[in-house]
């Protein structure tokens, strides 16, 4: 079995996961999504985590990954300190969907890799 067919699912998987983070965030008229519960700040970074886990044994974690991958840890920083301070939502919105449209591009780069054999 290849890589491709084995990781096919993974990319439908997380690509359900961002298009249910967009309806989410688009039925609530917010700029980010509701909390749900305490689950809902480990969204973005489980993903990430799974990418990371996913790429480093493929050895396909190469120098935009891991720009891409500090440009996220730099966004999350920053989510949790508009968050942790000012508690203003459209400043904490804004910075979550930054780190979310990062950590899609991440995702994407890495599948075209794989699917393209790149």
């Amino acid at each position: 079995m290849s890589v491709q067919m084995v990781l096919l699912p993974v990319f439908a998987l997380v690509g359900l996961a961002f298009a249910l983070m967009l309806l989410r965030m688009r039925s609530t008229g917010a700029d980010r999504p509701t909390a749900d519960g305490p689950r809902e700040p480990f969204d973005l970074p489980v993903l990430f985590y799974a990418l990371v886990a996913i790429a480093l044994p493929l050895r396909k974690m190469d120098l935009v990954l891991v720009l891409l991958s500090w440009v996220f840890v730099v966004a999350r920083f920053a989510h949790a300190g508009v968050f942790m301070t000012a508690g203003d939502d459209r400043r904490s919105g804004t910075v979550w969907l930054a780190g979310a449209l990062v950590l899609l591009a991440m995702w994407l780069y890495f599948a075209l890799r794989i699917l393209l054999l790149i």
